[in-house]
């Protein structure tokens, strides 16, 4: 198989999103390093060992210096970088008071920083090159929070607002950007590990219960496809004009379009307060 001109850097690559998207990508030819925390089960995972299309790379993706390796490394395995996608991530249920500090931390270390590092890494050799192109996956839950959610949504509401400037930082480099935000996807990505820190003690919180409820009740049920999604930011990689957002799945177009409408009434209803807040 030739190879696609386009050269790919995807992390968390070793399950979920990212594994049904390296997958795809090698498939159609493209040049992939992907990184995960264990060098074998990405390999097993990904089934194709193929050192001319694909590099797998063990990263810590908080530490720079390690992220800067895997970069160094790709761009000597393949001459460039093209696109990058910040996948890693993982989600967390619970009731703000019963989720302790350092678990606080640590996902905002994972869902947020560790994407602000490979964008760090990767900069300024698409600034060089005057071009590239950086997804960076979100959710709807960043734009629309469902109840139990809100570490997590605070993390991905973070990832939504840091792409948004990054576009306009980098756009006179030729450099684009999107922030995918995806709904419910079969992916794995709902397990009673994400689910499990909630009202273990505390009275009450009975919207929080019955989400957690709901959410295990429909794990493997999601309508989400992640083969059609990454089929879709292949696509938008091909783009001349990708968009900023990105919403995938009928849930996170209904929702975000729902919350927007509710957004710009309320605004108005408000206006007046709001602009006097100002000096007259």
């Amino acid at each position: 198989m030739k190879n696609n001109s386009k050269v790919w850097y995807v992390t968390g690559a070793s399950q979920g999103l990212g594994l049904t998207l390296v997958k795809k990508l090698l498939e159609s030819g493209y040049r992939v390093a992907a990184t995960s925390r264990n060098a074998q089960n990405l390999k097993q995972a990904v089934g194709v060992i193929d050192t001319e299309r694909f590099l797998p790379l063990v990263v810590d993706l908080n530490n720079p210096d390690c992220v800067n390796e895997s970069i160094q490394q790709t761009i000597a395995a393949f001459g460039n970088i093209d696109v990058v996608v910040n996948n890693a991530g993982y989600g967390m249920m619970g009731a703000v008071e019963e989720i302790a500090e350092q678990d606080i931390r640590k996902i905002f270390d994972v869902n947020v920083l560790s994407a602000v590092n490979v964008v760090k890494g990767v900069l300024p050799f698409m600034r060089k090159q005057q071009s590239g192109y950086i997804v960076n996956v979100g959710s709807v839950a960043g734009f629309v929070g469902a109840p139990g959610w809100s570490v997590y949504s605070a993390t991905k509401a973070a990832i939504a607002a840091f792409s948004e400037v990054l576009a306009l930082d980098v756009k006179e480099f030729g450099i684009k950007v999107t922030v995918a935000e995806p709904s419910g996807f079969r992916t794995g990505f709902l397990t009673e590990n994400s689910l499990a820190n909630i009202n273990t003690g505390i009275e009450g919180y009975e919207a929080v219960k019955a989400a957690r409820e709901r959410y295990l009740a429909g794990n493997g049920k999601q309508p989400g496809d992640p083969d059609k999604a990454s089929a879709i930011l292949i696509e938008l990689a091909e783009s001349k004009e990708p968009p900023l957002h990105l919403y995938l799945g009928q849930d996170a177009y209904k929702r975000a379009s729902e919350k927007i409408a509710t957004m710009a009434a309320e605004l108005e209803a408000w206006k007046n307060t709001s602009i006097s807040a100002d000096f007259q």
